[in-house]
């Protein structure tokens, strides 16, 4: 992606197939750190990864665009890009701070640069019912988010932790694992939503 972003290479020579069937991905390296600093002197630079996907999302049911912890300009050029957001939020002391940034950033490009960016839905991750954390988080979250909120939420889960090393997704690394059985459901819940 550092090349399709910069370079303009190609974005269909970069898109792969995967273990799993009907899905593909255009992969990055960890070059990709540093096409934040090479993009701040880019023309047009919020709306690069937009022309992209704009050129090959006909050809797909659903264009995920996995972002960066941080919101520096790759995030931007992401939320420039979609219509809408799936969030992910963990289970974690400090992932309410992250979010009210992210929503801060979200409403900045919407008034600005895409005006029709709104939120998908909110994913519950790594969520451990024993924990009173957990408990607290998902509650915070559903005072500010509502039904936007999946019912389905991910489990804290060693499988999901194991599966990259394997290369495989944890649908295929241990299919009768909670992390697997929580993702699968989650999948049949986005796709109800539309």
């Amino acid at each position: 992606m550092y090349d399709v972003l910069l370079q303009d290479y190609p974005i269909e020579e970069v898109i792969v197939d995967t273990v799993e069937d009907r899905v593909f991905v255009a992969p990055a390296t960890i070059q990709l750190a540093g096409a934040e600093i090479e993009l701040v002197s880019a023309m047009a630079r919020e709306s690069i990864l937009k022309s992209v996907v704009e050129k090959i999302k006909g050809e797909f049911d659903y264009v995920f665009i996995d972002c960066p912890p941080s919101l520096g300009l790759l995030t931007i050029n992401a939320l420039v890009a979609s219509g809408q957001l799936l969030i992910p939020i963990q289970c974690e002391y400090y992932a309410l701070e992250g979010v009210t940034k992210l929503i801060e950033s979200m409403k900045m490009v919407k008034s600005s640069l895409n005006p029709t960016l709104s939120i998908f839905g909110v994913v519950m991750t790594m969520y451990d019912t024993r924990t009173t954390l957990s408990h607290q988080v998902v509650e915070e979250c559903e005072n500010y988010f509502g039904q936007q909120i999946f019912k389905t939420y991910i489990p804290r889960n060693v499988k999901i932790a194991e599966a990259p090393s394997h290369g495989l997704p944890v649908t295929m690394y241990a299919r009768m694992s909670k992390g697997a059985s929580a993702y699968t459901k989650l999948a049949k819940e986005v796709i109800r939503r539309g």
